[in-house]
């Protein structure tokens, strides 16, 4: 007996444009194409369909870390970022300990393959220390590819993204290596010149590890990574959309620069998202959190975020003022299609899973629905 629902009346985003008035069909946990006569209907009037959230750099939330945390703890991280439209996420480690990084990919590995996360993310400890931000600096290391190798391992098939300060030595050699393996190299906490930056993307970088943060600035004389990862078509750059990490000139200048096919935006947050201020740790090191902001108890560095992605939508749509087509490309389908899982997820299509988001006329998230079932039911009325 197939199980329909559909959802009517709203302004529903598609890859080919807005449909006013719109109809999204779900039948057995999937997008459809027709629903029988009698099947049971959702008044969306005055609201918005989009496609569920991806987070491709996500450290934890709820109280909960991805690094650290038990399964337990995982998951309800995971859920915490569900409640906020994000039905897709990939679970990021801060640096740590080889061995514990490649034991806590194991374990990572085991919710991959379960379908609670979309694979495993290492930031670190591949970086470079001039620009390591809320990262243990005594954990780090050069890029060997025989250690990157053994995270890649250990995450089982899992491993979808590394990101390396690729000037450092054996820095090029490890992109080598991830792109054999079918992993994402992205560029982050690095200290490269923009020729430097010029030849990793050569040999094969195709992210940029929150753009901006935690990597030299724009110098018109010595322009960089910044110029060198915006102005490369091959490359993907990740915004942190929260108003405390980028000014939102320097947002509009990266969204100008790559387009709406080349942002992701990302919230790169920390166990604080969605919990609330208050102390936390990230890795060894001990965090402070004040009016939503995180910074490290030493030193003050921004230390990741407390940010949702259905607030980096709003802001994206009421301050930003961005076209929601491109928020929709940068909070969806961009990150999808960069994991590989744009088959299934990332946008509203025929045959895909039933993962979408509801927001009010207001861009305020009102609904979310992961595979057909609701997450946040809407209160309509």
């Amino acid at each position: 007996m197939a199980d329909h629902k559909v959802l009517a009346g709203a302004r529903v985003v598609l890859p080919t444009g807005i449909v006013d008035n719109g109809r999204v069909i779900v039948e057995n946990g999937r997008i459809a194409g027709h629903a029988p006569a009698d099947a049971p209907s959702v008044d969306l009037t005055g609201h918005w369909v989009v496609p569920g959230f991806v987070d491709m750099h996500n450290h934890g939330g709820g109280g909960a870390s991805f690094t650290s945390g038990t399964v337990e703890e995982v998951l309800k991280g995971v859920h915490t970022h569900r409640l906020h439209g994000t039905t897709t996420v990939v679970a990021s480690t801060v640096t740590g300990e080889m061995d514990f990084l490649a034991h806590r990919a194991g374990e990572l590995s085991e919710l991959a393959e379960q379908g609670d996360i979309a694979g495993v993310h290492f930031e670190g400890p591949f970086i470079s220390p001039c620009r390591k931000g809320a990262h243990s600096e005594d954990l780090l290391r050069d890029p060997d590819p025989a250690e990157v190798r053994k995270l890649v391992d250990a995450a089982r098939g899992h491993a979808r993204m590394v990101t390396l300060a690729t000037e450092l030595p054996g820095g090029l050699d490890s992109v080598r290596l991830l792109v054999e393996h079918g992993v994402i190299a992205a560029i982050g906490h690095t200290d490269a010149t923009y020729e430097q930056t010029v030849a990793a993307i050569d040999a094969g970088a195709t992210v940029a590890t929150h753009l901006f943060n935690a990597m030299p600035a724009l110098g018109h004389r010595a322009p960089g990574p910044i110029a060198a990862l915006l102005e490369d078509e091959r490359v993907t750059v990740e915004l942190i959309n929260d108003g405390t990490h980028l000014h939102p000139a320097a947002l509009e200048l990266a969204f100008h620069h790559a387009g709406p096919d080349r942002v992701a935006f990302i919230t790169d947050a920390m166990d604080a998202a969605g919990f609330g201020d208050g102390v936390y740790h990230l890795g060894p090191l001990e965090v402070e959190v004040r009016e939503g902001v995180a910074r490290l108890a030493e030193g003050g560095s921004i230390a990741g975020s407390t940010l949702t992605l259905d607030t980096a939508f709003k802001r994206a749509a009421t301050v930003d003022r961005l076209p929601v087509e491109a928020i929709v490309r940068a909070v969806s389908a961009n990150p999808a299609k960069l994991l590989g899982v744009y088959d299934r997820v990332g946008s509203l299509e025929p045959g895909k899973d039933a993962d979408l988001v509801v927001l009010d006329a207001a861009f305020t998230l009102v609904g979310v629905m992961r595979r057909g079932e609701w997450v946040v039911e809407p209160q309509l009325g």
